[in-house]
């Protein structure tokens, strides 16, 4: 691996979790940026999150299966490890020694106001159940996660703004407490498709750990697959007979707007123009997204056929990752008061 740390530029983190098979919806909304932009323009690192997949219930083995294809994904779709760096989150110990710091740097009050934890609390109250605490706290493992490398931008999707502004927080009060540590990061946003939607379900984001997958389009997905799912999605009511690029109220042909405009580099209101049938627009959809994943489908099955390439490709990444992140933990842990090791 080519030596990155030296690189000028900014400093970017990311991360992505294993809980579910990666979707268009990852690729259009943060990976295809990763690839054409931060890797190129910013020491960046990429971390499949593998202890943020621990917060609920899950099976040990369909973790590691995710982690290990997650992580083949991300190389698939064209992130390069002679110019990022590429790790899983277990692999370094320094984001749950810090995390830890960061939970006795929050309080209790700022991470139950967390949306997500809100939501998924309420949810499973309903049905008679408590959550991990692991959910409640997960932010300050993220905080860590981002705060060890000196990281000057996350890329993110408006849903996460509200963690980065926390690790903010705790950046700011870590170094007023005990001196300047942390470098304090910033929410970055891509421009273009950041938030793709559910094809059966346009009012929801397209998620990889939803239950009902009709209207999720996986990357590995066959391309009869994809072709049958978007041919299927919600469409609007109204007359036939004119398209109108309009979120709010025909959510519906807008997702898909969006979606082929992602996937051809057309505008979404210039293409509505373009479409008098939602047949029409339903069928150059799929035909765009099918052709989008042709070549990240083919790059993925090369990387499964050649397992020793990616350990490597972990290995050093996490080797790196750590050098980066030891030092800034290693002051953290000696400013709030922590005898060193002997």
């Amino acid at each position: 691996m080519a030596e990155l740390a030296g690189r000028p530029g900014r400093r970017t983190f990311s991360g992505i979790k294993p809980s579910g098979h990666l979707t268009l919806g990852n690729y259009l909304g943060a990976m295809r940026h990763w690839v054409e932009e931060e890797q190129h323009r910013a020491d960046a690192l990429f971390c499949v999150v593998d202890l943020h997949a621990l917060t609920v219930e899950h099976d040990p083995a369909r973790v590691r299966r995710l982690s290990r294809q997650t992580a083949t994904l991300l190389l698939a779709a064209g992130l390069d490890p002679e110019l990022c760096t590429v790790f899983v989150q277990s692999h370094v110990d320094e984001h749950a020694r810090l995390s830890y710091l960061m939970e006795c740097t929050a309080a209790d009050g700022e991470m139950r106001r967390m949306i997500q934890y809100k939501e998924k609390a309420a949810r499973e109250a309903a049905r008679g159940r408590s959550v991990r605490l692991s959910l409640l706290t997960y932010p300050a493992l993220m905080a860590a996660d981002i705060l060890a490398y000196g990281t000057d931008e996350v890329p993110v999707g408006d849903d996460q703004t509200q963690h980065v502004e926390l690790c903010r927080d705790l950046a700011l009060r870590f170094n007023q407490r005990y001196g300047p540590v942390f470098r304090v990061p910033r929410a970055s946003y891509p421009q273009v498709a950041a938030r793709v939607m559910d094809l059966r379900d346009p009012t929801v984001k397209m998620g990889k750990s939803h239950a009902e997958t009709s209207g999720i389009v996986y990357l590995l997905d066959e391309p009869d697959a994809v072709r049958r799912k978007v041919m299927r999605a919600v469409t609007d009511s109204g007359a036939e007979g004119g398209m109108e690029y309009d979120p709010q109220e025909r959510p519906g042909v807008a997702n898909l707007l969006d979606v082929l405009a992602a996937c051809t580099g057309g505008k979404p209101q210039e293409l509505a123009e373009e479409y008098t049938s939602y047949g029409a627009l339903k069928k150059d959809t799929a035909e765009a997204v099918v052709e989008l994943l042709r070549p990240l489908r083919r790059r993925h099955a090369e990387l499964c056929a050649e397992p020793s390439y990616m350990e490597g490709v972990l290995r050093e990444g996490a080797e790196r990752a750590r050098a980066l992140a030891r030092p800034r933990v290693d002051a953290a842990y000696a400013a709030v008061g922590l005898l060193p090791p002997g």
